[in-house]
């Protein structure tokens, strides 16, 4: 990973991030206690100090919120460094995590499931948190996307090797929210790689808005850039599907796919026009619908931006460029069928069925009266229907200049105010050099443009397999035997004699192999050696990773003399116990917990019977209702005691075991 300490603007973006996230914390913490207070008081003085202080702390956590939303609109930080004059893309910031010591965790299961001696494992323990500490500060590039996937892959072996689904490990991942900066902490190694997820694809739109959009090769790496952050974003929202925060919502990952793909297809229009645009016919009608499905596309990422829940959520300067960016693109596409009927005249020649053809695929419909062939033949007409789409333009310039100057974070980008002004200028200039004194007869209006593009874009699938790893515990065995969901004897040791040059078993299996065959009355099945058991280790050398036929070279090196095998037996697993995960409630579609859900076999109502285990993130209204408290963002507190049925969209469900 990168320095931590690098003073770039990224890495004060991030440490701004992180610096914030705790100050949420802090007040999100005060608010939960005077609600607590709220609740248990019935003096009316304690009351009205109470609700005094709730309202400062409410102020507060809105300040806190607009300075985190000011993060996620600095887009200037993560662009291409040469000069461009193109609007600026959004890439996504990296959710922030603490620290995870999987030290003591790790040798005690190495010692108490696997029969051996943590402490001889401490430099692979201390490989994977080297790894993951990296992957807080990952460069900017290829490597840091390998090394996130590294990550990932491993916490796959990792979740196999130590984390049964009968027990969490007493690790405690904490991770903030990239949008509200409210924590979410869980023991369960789900949310460490849904995060990892959300990393990966958010490093992939840094990636993006970093390459340079004055080349073709930096616009088509951009493309790409945003095509796999969207198929990182969709694999997630498919994989993880009740995730615990907000921003890894399958609503709020269903808008961030699809503002990636638009950004995909601007780039793309961007590349189709980068050689420059010809004033010629045909060239103009093909811009005319690229440039039209692009403010299409932003059209649909506003509409999804403004919808419940994400709407609360998601950065406001967002939504508001959604909309810039669908209206500057419409006006163009406008501005660019202005062109085509004011600088084109049909000229003898000219193909004319082309032309109509070409002409009235940009239409779904004409205006009553007019007819193609006759808007190409007929001056009048072709200039008036110009300069009703040249009108158009400048009403969807001047909304965008409109949205753009009410949104503060938007105004403070002089880039995104440059594009604007100077389209608008160009539009207002086309039309007054059409302009004539009849223009008060024209009453036509401009129709809208079919968008069409040659150029599909499409999520592109995360490839791990592409990313080779080796599993950092291999020295404890194969992994299909060797595993956290089996359990197994301490290795036994036998003594084994040859019998007449015989064994008195066989071996089967892959490696590690097994006892086939066992003679019951050979020497050592006397000595306690099973039908099915696993041999570990032969003469002291291990051999958990050995074929049969290798093993049997180490039988047959020691000839005739006696040799001590271990060997290990499979044993039932044990049954499994209640689960405990922070969770989304499908029946609250607004509230996430924040914590991990203490096991309170006390409190189980005994006429019930307690499920032996709860799916991945879930939860019942029965505890939901026992929530003793809610850490939210600011939302109006009311004067009454009594706990309220609606609740606030972040939630923190508190029980005695309370992490906060």
């Amino acid at each position: 990973g990168c320095n931590p300490l690098a003073e770039t603007g990224r890495s004060k973006l991030q440490n701004q991030r992180a610096a914030l996230n705790q100050q949420i914390l802090r007040a999100v913490r005060m608010r939960a206690g005077a609600e607590n207070l709220l609740r248990a008081t019935t003096n009316n003085k304690v009351r009205e100090q109470v609700l005094l202080e709730l309202s400062f702390v409410n102020s507060d956590l809105q300040i806190l919120k607009e300075e985190l939303e000011g993060l996620n609109i600095s887009v200037e930080v993560y662009q291409n460094t040469e000069e461009t004059f193109t609007i600026p893309l959004v890439p996504l910031g990296l959710k922030e995590t603490k620290e995870v010591d999987f030290t003591l965790p790790l040798k005690d299961f190495i010692l108490e499931h696997y029969s051996e001696d943590g402490s001889e494992y401490e430099d692979e323990i201390a490989d994977l948190m080297d790894l993951r500490q990296a992957c807080r500060t990952p460069s900017r590039d290829e490597a840091g996307i390998e090394m996130l996937i590294s990550y990932f892959l491993q916490l796959g072996y990792v979740e196999n090797r130590f984390f049964p689904p009968t027990r969490h490990m007493g690790v405690l991942f904490t991770w903030y929210d990239s949008f509200t900066g409210v924590p979410v902490c869980q023991q369960n190694l789900l949310l460490e790689k849904a995060s990892i997820l959300f990393n990966i694809g958010a490093l992939y739109t840094q990636i993006g808005t970093r390459c340079n959009r004055q080349t073709q090769a930096g616009l088509e790496n951009a493309v790409d850039a945003f095509q796999r952050a969207a198929g990182v974003l969709s694999y997630l929202k498919e994989t993880f599907t009740h995730t615990p925060s907000y921003d890894m919502s399958p609503a709020m990952l269903n808008v961030l796919v699809k503002m990636m793909l638009a950004q995909a297809q601007e780039c793309v229009f961007e590349q189709i026009g980068l050689p420059g645009i010809r004033n010629e016919f045909f060239t103009l009608v093909k811009m005319t619908q690229e440039v039209a499905k692009v403010g299409e596309v932003y059209m649909l990422v506003n509409t999804a931006m403004n919808q419940e829940p994400v709407k609360e959520n998601i950065p406001y300067s967002w939504s508001k460029l959604a909309q810039i960016k669908s209206d500057h693109y419409k006006a163009l596409a406008h501005y660019f069928i202005a062109t085509i009927l004011c600088d084109h005249e049909l000229q003898s020649g000219d193909d004319e069925d082309q032309q109509e053809k070409a002409l009235s695929q940009l239409y779904d419909y004409m205006p009553e009266g007019l007819m193609i062939l006759t808007i190409l033949k007929d001056k009048v007409q072709r200039k008036q229907l110009g300069k009703a789409h040249l009108r158009k333009a400048i009403v969807y310039h001047e909304e965008a200049l409109r949205v753009c100057g009410l949104c503060k974070k938007l105004r403070n980008i002089d880039v995104l105010q440059e594009v604007l002004t100077a389209a608008h200028k160009r539009s207002l200039l086309k039309y007054a050099q059409q302009e004539t004194e009849d223009d008060f007869l024209s009453l036509i209006q401009a129709p809208d443009i079919l968008p069409k593009t040659e150029h599909k874009i499409e999520t592109i699938a995360p490839q791990f397999s592409k990313v080779k790893v080796k599993d950092f515990f291999h020295r404890l065995g194969p992994l299909t035997v060797f595993s956290a969901k089996q359990r197994w004897t301490a290795p036994r040791t036998i003594r084994i004699h040859r019998e007449a040059g015989e064994l008195g078993f066989s071996l089967k299996g892959g490696s590690p192999v097994q006892i086939h065959c066992l003679d019951p009355v050979c020497s050592a099945a006397s000595m306690g050696l099973k039908e099915g058991d696993y041999i570990v280790s032969v003469g002291g050398v291990d051999c958990k990773w050995l074929g049969v036929n290798e093993v049997l070279e180490k039988f047959k090196s020691v000839g005739e003399q006696p040799v001590e095998i271990e060997v290990i037996s499979c044993q039932d697993t044990a049954a499994s116990m209640h689960s405990k995960c922070a969770t989304y409630s499908v029946g609250m579609q607004k509230t996430y917990s924040l914590i991990c859900l203490a096991m309170e076999e006390d409190k189980i109502d005994q006429t019930k019977k307690a499920p032996l285990k709860l799916p991945f993130l879930s939860w019942g209204t029965k505890n939901r209702q026992k929530a003793a408290s809610t850490l939210c963002l600011p939302s109006a507190v009311a004067g009454s005691s009594q706990i309220k049925k609606k609740l606030s969209p972040f939630t923190l469900l508190n029980t005695e075991s309370s992490l906060y």
